[in-house]
């Protein structure tokens, strides 16, 4: 059927005006803001005023240990404040989904998929934001708990991307998200640090200092959506109602903005609607006020123009993108260069431990010198290529999946392999440089390394020393390299945004003036700062070893380890900063200046001569002097070398190794062969150190100039290195404040005068299957609920035993005041206290030691419920130095004699038979030192044996080792006389009376699980063994305790 038009009307047409309405966008986003506060502020008065004690208790505790209530509580537990929040909440969603996708309009281009995905993952964190707002924590706490980590893990994509698509010219949006996108990822650190004390430790108090966290991401997430005013109002994005949108409407009323950020035109409809019919109800959004425009060319040229800088800008958004992308993968590429290359020392000494000397595995260490196989020119030519630098790199992950190898053998020759294939790979990208940006990667990588540790304990937690058990973190290392490496494979071929045009030239010029004539200084001084960056920089704890000293009227008498390793860290950046953040003429001048040299030699000086804090200082000047240095030496190896590149890396490997094996002769002078050159001469190394650092600056001298090194360094990059540095040292602190204590260390039977004591030798932390012993020590320690111990074979400071600090897990997790004992710098093995109690005053020694090893000992004054104590730790020397023994157990006697009439604990390493006459250790000590030992029938001793004076002893147990040491654990119960009495009946026949441990109170008893053998029962390989039993001992019958 065919039907006619329609006839026109035969009354005139009658003109009307289209009313509309127009709407600033940026009341969207304002709306939203006082909505989301209202909401959350009026939950937390009402919660406050009407409910307060209910909603700060928790399952751990209640008012007044917690007194500030978490969101979960404020919001979800009680009426009215739950049905109030849950309304205000409901009239902001509305503007949330607005402001969502108000965004994503304003940003969307055709070329760029990125937000779409910023819109999906707001869209995800809307609909998560109301799934736990509306099913609380008390109607289902795991579905709550799932949609508020959903709601966080969105902020991820929906913050950094939003920053990405933040329009380039809204610079002052673009600054604000970036503030609070630090401050929101960086609190969730200590939240989760808080939530786990008390959650899992359930420490009272723990939740409030998690619920101020809590309630700070909600205000940075507020805040964070906040921001979007300020792009609405500076693109002038407004909504219009009542505009028709039929079919004869312009498409173009909704474009993406301009990169100038300017104003738009709208066209008008190309046919007015009929006169007598109503405008459908319609909304139009809008960059600029509706106005009239005619479609002529000059309206096509301006949309054909506005679409190109859309285009561009995206392209740039982009393209900045990968770059930021590209730089942080390669500075992960260089965190795994330095772990693995860390990782062959700790990895072969293994072996050197259980020889006590040379084993032949320290062949390993000439790994070193592979990168001399870059002379083979076809092999340096595909090394610097995508795929040999991918491949090399993969290769190189071995050493990450040897975790998984149980056999050290086995461990050591997979990481024997990473490290051939990653210095090959990181020595090439140095050879292929234009400018220093390498120096950078290489420095930002060491601090990333050594931050890493100082958050995992003083551990790298991707070191293959490491498993789940041990507190390593390798599968997340694996994984997060498998994505920097898959970014490096499908990488451009040249970096995007790394140099401008304009750059080209002052590059080449810096390549010119930056090439050495004479590549062996530079290759010596490169091999001395390749040694004393991994000697001293690559744990932030190993300067404040060097200056630590003890305690002095119950306070430090310098930088903790735990609570001051940030500052070690910020000194590094800022090292690193120097050379980024001066002009390039000026920072190579200052950098190679020899004023700059005798800067760093005083400051070496300090850090070795000074102790406490002048020392730390001195330390933290050093590790300034090293960082600022690194871009210039390593620049000077690596540009124009062509062929050079294998001998000019194999004499910095060279010399390095040599600095690591006189650093270990320093202290190993009994065990090497010409150890007697080195013994206890640190200075002379140091010394020769900067002596090959020197080579790297500019002398006066004919013989000495060169050249200076240009430090270009590309402006985008330059921007990257300061945001990541910042972010680091940030990081840092964050860290620190996660491992601060929250309450102090208490005794783990407080009231009862009883207290536990133990001495064990740990072997340098490394247990008989090669992974590091923290965690199964402190499980020991906790089990036997010890209050003072004293570990001996330490000082972990050095190269060779990863720069790590043993006492980091204990400490934290336990509760100990920490006497760290003598430092690297004073050539022992290491002696460390741990008590429970107040630590009043500490003092280091070093015992007699003519002919053999140096012998550490801790002298320390503990406040013991209220009574002052003197322990004595202390590791002697070996049997086949026997005037040593001779010597150092008088000066221990003599220390424990001056301290007549104080009760006295001695827990040491004494190397003597029981009862042994003079000159043998023993009966110096025991006679000498006016103290008793702790069982002298007990006639099955060698090593370890415990004294003391001014005690009950109550109890003693020999604990077997397990895997994790060669050495027993050896433990004194003591009781103190009751306050103001004397001891009484101490007869040898009264002090040695056996007893039932059933005949003493509870307090008395050591743990039932550890009764067993290496058969059956103990708990993980640990159980009493010798006797089968802990030994318990009555008190006197007139004693008062």
């Amino acid at each position: 059927m065919v039907t006619g038009r329609k006839k026109p009307s035969p009354q005139p047409a009658v003109s009307r005006e289209i009313e509309h309405l127009v709407i600033d966008a940026s009341y969207i986003a304002v709306a939203h803001t006082y909505l989301a506060f209202a909401a959350f502020v009026s939950a937390l008065f009402l919660g406050c005023a009407l409910h307060y004690k209910k909603i700060v208790k928790n399952g751990v505790a209640g008012y007044p240990e917690e007194w500030f209530p978490s969101v979960s509580a404020t919001i979800g537990d009680w009426y009215p404040e739950r049905n109030i929040f849950q309304i205000l909440i409901a009239m902001t969603s509305g503007p949330r989904f607005a402001l969502v996708f108000l965004q994503y309009l304003l940003t969307r281009t055709p070329d760029s998929a990125l937000p779409s995905w910023v819109l999906f993952a707001g869209i995800v964190r809307t609909l998560a934001c109301g799934g736990w707002v509306f099913i609380t924590s008390n109607d289902d706490h795991d579905v709550h708990d799932v949609l508020m980590v959903l709601y966080i893990v969105c902020n991820v994509p929906w913050m950094l991307g939003g920053i990405m698509c933040t329009p380039v010219k809204h610079v002052q949006a673009r600054r604000r998200r970036r503030i609070v996108t630090i401050a929101f990822f960086g609190s969730i650190i200590p939240m989760v640090y808080f939530f786990i004390q008390h959650k899992v430790r359930r420490i009272p108090g723990a939740y409030t200092q998690y619920s101020f966290f809590e309630w700070g991401l909600i205000l940075l997430d507020v805040l964070y959506d906040t921001i979007s005013e300020i792009d609405f109002k500076v693109s002038n994005l407004q909504i219009a109602l009542g505009i028709s949108l039929n079919s004869s409407t312009r498409r173009n009323n909704i474009r993406p903005l301009p990169p100038s950020g300017g104003t738009e035109v709208t066209s008008a409809p190309d046919n007015e609607p009929e006169a007598g019919s109503e405008p459908p109800s319609s909304l139009a959004i809008s960059k600029a006020k509706p106005t009239t425009a005619s479609d002529g060319p000059d309206s096509e040229a301006r949309i054909r123009g506005h679409a190109l800088r859309g285009l561009q800008h995206s392209i740039c958004s982009m393209s900045e993108f990968r770059s930021v992308l590209s730089f942080t993968a390669d500075v992960y590429l260089s965190y795994l260069f330095w772990s693995i290359v860390t990782a062959l020392l700790t990895t072969l000494f293994y072996f050197s431990v259980w020889e006590l000397g040379l084993s032949g595995a320290e062949a390993a260490l000439f790994v070193y010198l592979s990168p001399v196989l870059l002379g083979i020119v076809p092999l340096r030519n595909w090394a610097v290529t995508r795929w040999g630098r991918v491949t090399l790199r993969t290769l190189s992950l071995v050493g990450l999946v040897a975790y998984k190898l149980d056999d050290p053998l086995e461990r050591l020759w997979a990481v024997i392999g990473a490290n051939v294939t990653v210095l090959l790979s990181q020595v090439a990208d140095w050879t292929a440089g234009e400018d220093t940006r390498q120096g950078f990667l290489l420095g930002t990588g060491l601090i990333l390394s050594s931050l890493s540790k100082h958050a995992n304990h003083s551990n790298n937690p991707v070191w293959p020393m490491l498993n789940e058990e041990t507190g390593g973190y390798n599968k997340t290392g694996m994984a997060v390299a498998v994505c920097a490496l898959l970014e490096l494979a499908t990488r451009p071929s040249e970096p995007p945004g790394e140099t401008k045009p304009n750059e080209e030239k002052s590059v080449s010029a810096a390549v010119k003036t930056t090439v050495v004539h004479n590549w062996l200084p530079s290759s010596i001084a490169l091999g001395s700062l390749f040694f004393t960056l991994h000697c001293m920089l690559t744990d932030s704890s190993t300067v404040i070893a060097w200056s630590w000293t003890g305690y002095k009227d119950g306070q430090p008498k310098g930088p903790l380890p735990h609570l001051h390793g940030s500052l070690t860290l910020i000194a590094q950046s800022l090292g690193l900063i120097v050379p980024a953040l001066l002009p390039a003429s000026t920072s190579s001048a200052l950098l190679t200046h020899p004023f700059w040299f005798a800067y760093g030699c005083v400051s070496a000086f300090v850090m070795y001569r000074f102790r406490d804090w002048t020392g730390f200082v001195g330390g933290l000047n050093f590790a300034i002097f090293c960082m600022s240095i690194l871009p210039s030496v390593l620049s000077q190896n690596s540009v124009g070398q062509g062929i050079k590149a294998g001998r000019r890396y194999f004499v910095a490997f060279l010399v390095a190794i040599l600095f690591y094996l006189a650093n270990v002769w320093t202290v190993a002078y009994a065990f090497v062969p010409g150890g007697v050159y080195l013994r206890e001469r640190t200075d002379l190394v140091l010394i020769a150190q900067f002596a090959a650092l020197s080579l790297a600056f500019c002398w006066p001298s004919k013989v000495l100039t060169k050249p200076r090194p240009c430090l270009h360094l590309p402006r985008a990059t330059r921007t990257r290195i300061h945001t990541l540095l910042g972010l680091l040292s940030l990081t840092s602190v964050l860290v620190t404040l996660c491992h601060w204590p929250v309450m102090g260390p208490r005794p783990y039977k407080p009231g009862t005068g009883v207290f536990n004591a133990g001495i064990w030798t740990v072997h340098f932390g490394i247990d008989n299957a090669g992974h590091d012993s923290q965690h199964r020590i402190r499980d020991v320690i906790r089990d036997m609920q010890l209050d003072v111990v004293g570990l001996l074979e330490t000082d972990l400071h050095r190269t060779v035993y990863g720069n790590r600090d043993l006492t980091r897990v204990i400490a934290k997790e336990l509760g100990y005041y920490v006497d760290l004992g003598p430092g690297p710098n004073l050539h022992t093995w290491g002696a460390v206290l741990l008590s429970k109690f107040p630590i009043i005053h500490s003092h280091h020694h070093l015992l007699p030691s003519p002919a053999g090893e140096l012998a550490p000992a801790i002298v320390a004054i503990l406040d013991v419920y209220g009574t002052e104590i003197t322990v004595v730790v202390s590791h002697n020397g070996q049997e086949e130095d026997l005037l040593d023994r001779e010597l150092q157990s008088k000066e221990l006697a003599r220390i424990m004699a001056a301290s007549y009439p104080r009760p006295v604990v001695f827990l040491g390493y004494v190397v003597t038979k029981p009862l042994a006459a003079r000159p043998a250790p023993y009966d110096i000590l025991v006679n000498d030192g006016l103290v008793y030992d702790i069982d002298p029938h007990d006639l099955d001793r060698w090593c370890e044996y415990i004294l003391y004076r001014g005690l009950y002893r109550t109890a003693y147990a020999r604990v077997s080792r397990g895997i994790v040491t060669d050495t027993e654990l050896q433990i004194g119960q003591f009781v103190l006389p009751k306050h103001g009495f004397e001891l009484t009946n101490q007869t040898e026949e009264s002090r040695l009376l056996r007893s039932w441990k059933e005949d003493l109170p509870e307090d008395h008893w050591f743990p039932m699980e550890y009764y067993g053998n290496e058969h059956q029962g103990g708990v993980n390989g640990h159980y009493y063994h010798v006797f089968n039993t802990p030994l318990y001992y009555k008190l006197p019958e007139d004693a008062l305790v």
